[in-house]
């Protein structure tokens, strides 16, 4: 029996093993997160320059000519995925934003910095690709129904944030101010989403949905897809070195996981 005392507990190597909860965690730090964001970085834009190439292919040369519309279509795998970009990009802002408010950590509210450009960016270039297909399409390049509107509102919102965030010389207080304006905002979000639904505009429903089959030739919506796909990439890159240029400007490299904000 005396030789069986000594033996460890079976349990016993896992009691120093930290929680997943707490690995995942741990990413909140400045420090963990900033090698991390360099390592990714690049593997997200050769993703992105892949996806792209595959959805310019697919789109420009391997998806048919449109019956009714011709060739001038094809804009729609730049505009398209553009304004979706629009809107993903202004909700995970405001994700961030208040994971920012509620578990005041650092790397949320610089996360959702680093995003602004970018959507502002997806922005613009939905609506400028929207007037050019507007024109052979509608007669016009621009009208004020509600999406073109709603969308145009939302680069405003985008606009502002940054402002907002140059504006205020206090980083701390410049990151609740900014929060606070991207929960406000994201209302705008559902209003462009469902307008074509509750009002009578000149954009035609969802071709592609969740809860019905696509309404478009499946070459078209791979080309589509993938083109979205090059977005989300590229998104995640460039926000991330962002993150990690703000990081060395603000010198919080090294800083604890969570910081109170004033």
């Amino acid at each position: 029996m005396a030789m069986h005392r000594n033996l460890p507990l079976p349990d016993a190597p896992s009691r120093n093993r930290p929680a997943p909860r707490l690995r995942w965690t741990r990413l909140a730090s400045p420090a963990a997160f900033y090698p991390l964001a360099g390592r990714l970085a690049p593997w997200f834009f050769a993703l992105a320059l892949a996806w792209l190439a595959i959805g310019l292919w697919l789109g420009f040369a391997v998806a048919p000519t449109d019956a009714q519309q011709g060739e001038v279509y094809r804009i729609i795998f730049i505009h398209v995925p553009a304004a979706w970009m629009s809107m993903f990009i202004y909700v995970l802002m405001a994700g961030y934003s208040a994971l920012a408010l509620v578990l005041r950590t650092r790397v949320s509210s610089l996360m959702a910095q680093a995003l602004a450009p970018t959507g502002a960016m997806f922005t613009f270039l939905a609506l400028w690709t929207g007037a050019l297909w507007g024109k052979p399409t509608w007669g016009t390049y621009w009208v004020w129904d509600a999406r073109l509107t709603s969308e145009l509102i939302l680069l405003f919102l985008y606009l502002g944030y940054i402002a907002l965030a140059s504006a205020i010389e206090e980083p701390r207080r410049a990151e609740r101010a900014c929060a606070v304006l991207a929960l406000v905002g994201v209302a705008n979000i559902p209003i462009i989403y469902f307008s074509v639904q509750w009002w009578n505009t000149l954009h035609q429903g969802a071709s592609v949905s969740l809860t019905a089959a696509p309404t478009m030739a499946a070459t078209m919506l791979a080309g589509m897809l993938a083109m979205a796909l090059a977005c989300w990439m590229y998104t995640i890159a460039v926000a991330l070195v962002r993150v990690r240029c703000l990081l060395r400007e603000r010198g919080e490299i090294g800083a604890p996981a969570r910081e109170a904000m004033p």
